[in-house]
């Protein structure tokens, strides 16, 4: 019985709209990416409430907010409490990213749908794991292994690989075959014909010029826009496509001693190169080289200035400048903030790198005409004073009062209990009631109201072991001057602590951004004060396309290379998603589907699996041999049942002759150096190696496979000589014989 696969989509499909999908593999549910936009619409969650307490495991596959923007709401609204799996620097970069826009939403909004707790509650439960590095799932994921796998669009992107009973399903979305600064390109090539493959249509559409023109044309715009006396915006994410351009225009002013200074503006944008330069074993070999040779970090910026606090470049109001800031919607942060600003000069310079999100005001911005006005809201966060500010003074008061009242009735309901608990007993020992002696009022109100216990007799309490008197306690809960005490008041709890190293803001070694702390720690009771602005659009505006994900041409060529036995095609644009349908079912493919949100298709394979075990009988006959680091051998056998088990029995016959197999893998130009060493004279030419005078060798692919799944064959030809007996020699001498 083959693997039982199903998808379904609940959100990022016929649209870029965030990423978020179920795949179910044998009752098992994983959470494909939990993404959100910067609008931050719960409408667009809706399919996940349903779904999000049925499911096991949440794979993460890059560190934005669309693809893990939601991740916190649903853990404390919708009741996802699954596992969550991610690489290194998604989990630290995106715990980063979930900050800042915690924090630039707080200037904004009142409305907080999730709160810094609620961040490290979620991320707390991430487990990290490395490239191809493989985890094996327990319990009810019995059998079924996760692996990360390089995707090259963010640092730490990851291409998932789910494998059970030997069938593959790979998740590639935001994939990127290109070798950038930062990044190796992704090795989704090389996967051998999956079960299924989960892709996106993102790019399918699209073209890019060539890497050098396009960064060519992308410095040349900044410097233009400079040496006219303008600044230049670039709306970024927080610690995705952000660290590509920092490496860029880093490199690039070294080398033309520029001196327009640079700056790198978040909420957090110190502790997330802290963060990045250390993490230089995820980062291109490049990179890596250049360190162990020089031991000079990529990240040691010496012409980009990170600030997190935009009054920091009113300092250098009159020189011009070029800024990274975020939010790359433009809806919110210190990037929205300064486009109004800069907007209405001619001379200054937007430049979005990416498209923007649907519906917000960069995506406004890059529709083609741009508009010559845009309406935007100014939000800004300001303290209380005069009636407001009583008014706010008097109700926490209220409501603390109303606190307290509550806390006591539940002490007295708590202290009622006990005693009628303590009363509950059948038969109470009596007193006798004429040698007692009754206590006047005076005596009895210091009892507090346990004046019937003295009267009606003394009971055992149901938890004692032995016969006692109750005891209270009558020391005065106040001290000389009336006031109350109340020792807790005192004590300063390790969870409160906890909660103000680790749920205000603070990242994950204690290290936290001054401008941040303020803002957190900030106890002045405050207001959002809004109000509407047109904005005249006069500055220059320009679209370069600096997303980091393969083009359609590129797609194209990988799925074919590829060739997964069922392809589902997600995440872009209706026009997008149904050429690239519409190409593959052409070229190569007739299992491809592309479902609606919430629609469950069922991709299982039809390739059928069996477990079957291997009897001691038989193996006690089979006789190995060393391959390298494993052992190989033949296993002539018939399958039957054991116990009622599937197994494999000793055939009843005499097994047939084997032929000799040749195992191992050839490389021509290490053949070439070996039959040099052998005093034979070679030649490696267009892929064929001329032996001697007359023999030449080549490698073949078979014609009835098809992408990285045809096998190679070494041929050997020329005449039967002296000559050719001793070079086929050599050559079976490379490979293990079976």
């Amino acid at each position: 019985m083959g693997t039982s696969v199903q998808v379904t989509p609940l959100c990022g499909v016929y649209s870029e709209s965030p990423l978020s999908y179920l795949v179910t593999v044998d009752s098992f549910n994983f959470l494909m990416d939990c993404g959100w936009n910067d609008l931050f619409d719960p409408a667009i969650l809706q399919p996940l409430s349903r779904v999000s307490s049925k499911v096991d495991a949440v794979l993460l596959s890059h560190p934005d907010i669309l693809h893990l923007g939601a991740l916190p709401y649903a853990m404390k609204q919708l009741g996802l409490s699954a596992p969550v799996y991610a690489t290194e620097p998604v989990y630290r970069l995106g715990l980063l990213t979930m900050y800042d826009y915690y924090l630039s939403r707080k200037q904004i909004s009142d409305n907080d749908l999730f709160t810094l707790d609620d961040i490290d509650s979620a991320f707390q439960n991430v487990t990290r794991l490395t490239y191809s590095q493989n985890h094996h799932l327990s319990e009810k994921g019995e059998g079924i292994v996760i692996a990360p796998n390089v995707a090259g669009h963010l640092l730490g992107g990851t291409i998932w690989k789910i494998t059970k009973d030997g069938e593959e399903v790979i998740y590639a979305v935001d994939f990127n075959h290109r070798k950038e600064r930062l990044l190796n390109g992704t090795v989704l090539d090389s996967f051998v014909r999956p079960a299924v493959l989960i892709t996106d249509a993102y790019n399918a559409l699209n073209t890019q010029v060539p890497k050098r023109q396009r960064e060519q044309e992308f410095l040349e715009t900044i410097l233009k826009s400079l040496r006219a006396e303008g600044n230049v915006l670039l709306p970024v994410d927080t610690a995705g496509r952000a660290l590509e351009l920092v490496l860029m225009l880093e490199q690039y002013w070294a080398e033309r001693h520029l001196t327009f200074p640079i700056f790198f503006l978040s909420n957090v944008a110190t502790s997330t190169i802290e963060y990045v330069k250390s993490f230089l074993e995820w980062m291109s070999d490049s990179i890596a080289k250049s360190f162990e040779h020089t031991r000079d970090n990529a990240f040691l910026l010496r012409n980009v200035t990170l600030i997190i606090n935009k009054s920091e470049l009113e300092k250098l109001s009159d020189v011009p400048k070029v800024v990274l800031a975020s939010m790359a919607s433009l809806e919110l942060g210190f990037s929205h903030d300064l486009f109004v600003e800069w907007a209405s000069e001619a001379k200054n310079l937007v430049l979005f790198s990416e498209k923007g999100q649907f519906g917000t005001l960069s995506r406004m911005l890059q529709a083609d005409p741009p508009p010559k006005a845009v309406k935007v809201t100014m939000s800004k966060r300001v303290p209380l004073v005069g009636d407001e500010l009583q008014a706010y003074e008097e109700e926490q008061n209220r409501l603390k009062r109303e606190a307290a009242l509550k806390a006591n009735i539940v002490k007295e309901e708590e202290l009622k209990a006990s005693r009628s608990s303590e009363n509950n007993v059948p038969e109470p020992m009596a007193i006798d009631s004429g040698s007692s002696h009754a206590p006047s009022d005076g005596a009895s109100s210091r009892f507090f109201g346990y004046r019937d216990i003295v009267i009606d007799g003394f009971v055992p309490p149901a938890t004692g072991v032995a016969p006692m008197f109750p005891f209270f306690d009558n020391s005065a809960e106040w001290d000389d001057f009336g006031e109350v005490i109340n020792p807790n008041d005192y004590i300063i709890k390790e969870d409160d602590m906890d909660q103000a190293m680790h749920g205000t803001g603070v990242d994950l070694d204690n290290k936290l951004d001054e401008g941040s702390t303020h803002l957190l720690l900030d106890a002045t009771p405050s207001k959002v004060v809004s109000n509407e602005l047109t904005v005249q659009v006069k500055c220059a505006l320009a679209f370069m396309d600096f997303e980091g994900r393969s083009d359609g041409r590129s797609i194209k060529s990988i799925i074919s290379h590829v060739a997964p036995l069922k392809l589902v095609l997600v995440h872009g644009s209706a026009e997008a998603t149904e050429h690239l349908k519409q190409y593959c079912s052409k070229q190569f493919y007739p299992h491809i589907y592309a479902p609606q949100i919430e629609e469950t298709i069922d991709v299982t394979s039809d390739l059928c699996a069996y477990k079957v075990q291997l009897t001691e009988k038989l193996m006690s006959n089979v006789i190995f041999k060393k391959l390298g680091d494993y052992e190989i051998a033949w296993v002539d056998a018939e399958v039957g049942k054991t116990n009622g088990v599937l197994s494999l029995l000793p055939v009843s016959s005499t097994p047939p002759t084997h032929r000799s197999v040749l195992v191992g893998d050839l490389k021509l130009a290490d053949f070439k150096q070996f039959l040099s060493s052998q005093g034979i004279q070679v030649e490696l030419a267009g892929g064929v190696l001329h032996c001697g005078e007359f023999v030449t060798l080549r490698k073949v692919s078979d014609s009835n496979q098809k992408g990285a799944a045809a096998a190679q064959q070494v041929v050997i030809e020329g005449p039967l000589t002296e000559e050719y007996y001793k070079i086929r020699e050599l050559l079976y001498s490379q490979f293990y014989s079976l």
